[in-house]
């Protein structure tokens, strides 16, 4: 049984790795825009002569850049699917959801990686970052909990597209939005507007956010990071629950109403 999901699991990664190559132009346009954003916003730290702003800024951009991705992806696996007309054929395929959910989660994660990689290399070229005081393993084990959130959100997302094919996808964009805003990606949440600084607590970024700069410019350790892991942890375990729970729901919806055979 284990073994036999694991294998459907990587038929849909090979499937999105296939994807990537045929749409590789594409691909190429984005991340050059993203390096471009990455560095156009170092870049107002540089103006500033301050190299720890450079390093606020840059963490900020990279790890904002691999989070959106996470959510984006995998929130609009359903459009894309429909889009390409093979979502009648996925979901009606005899696999689990929670393995086409987790094939597309680790294709995205070993997508992202790749892309982050890439940014940081550039970036590099570009910029003297000082990483002397980081701590680089805690840093590596807060994205590995924060993206157990951003893959829960993406499941969360996932089920607009289902709800409506018209306009599922661009709340998406919206909600997306909404977390870079409140989620202090390139500022601290408390220059937000006092009504707007509660939904920074409701933003697994924030904390995510946080907990990086605090390993990577100031060399926290995991004790000092205890609590973020704990919380992250928390808010993974109840975004993924409640995200498998509402995207199983939103199938069922859209089978009963008949969206699944809308194409374009």
């Amino acid at each position: 049984m284990v073994s036999s999901e694991l294998k459907a699991s990587y038929a849909f990664i090979e499937r999105n790795l296939h994807l990537m190559k045929r749409y590789m132009a594409w691909e190429l346009v984005f991340l050059t825009y993203t390096v471009v954003n990455a560095l156009s916003i170092a870049f107002i730290g540089v103006a500033m002569g301050d190299s720890e702003k450079v390093l606020y800024l840059v963490v900020g951009a990279v790890l904002w850049g691999f989070l959106s991705l996470l959510f984006h992806e995998i929130s609009e696996a359903v459009a894309w699917e429909r889009w390409e007309g093979t979502i009648e054929y996925t979901l009606m395929a005899p696999v689990r959801r929670i393995t086409y959910l987790l094939g597309t989660s680790i294709s995205t994660i070993l997508y992202g990686l790749m892309r982050t990689v890439i940014i940081l290399m550039v970036v590099a070229q570009f910029l003297d970052l000082s990483l002397a005081k980081a701590n680089v393993p805690a840093a590596c084990a807060i994205l590995a909990v924060s993206s157990l959130s951003f893959i829960g959100l993406g499941f969360l997302g996932a089920v607009l597209p289902l709800l409506s094919p018209e306009k599922g996808p661009q709340a998406t964009h919206i909600l997306q939005a909404v977390i870079l805003l409140v989620s202090g990606v390139y500022y601290e949440v408390g220059v937000l507007p006092a009504w707007l600084q509660p939904l920074s607590h409701l933003s697994p970024a924030t904390y995510t956010l946080r907990a990086m700069r605090a390993a990577l410019l100031h060399g926290a350790g995991f004790r000092e990071l205890g609590w973020y892991f704990l919380l992250l942890a928390l808010m993974g375990a109840v975004l993924m629950t409640a995200g498998y729970g509402a995207f199983l729901a939103g199938v069922r919806y859209a089978r009963s109403k008949g969206k699944l055979s809308r194409s374009g």
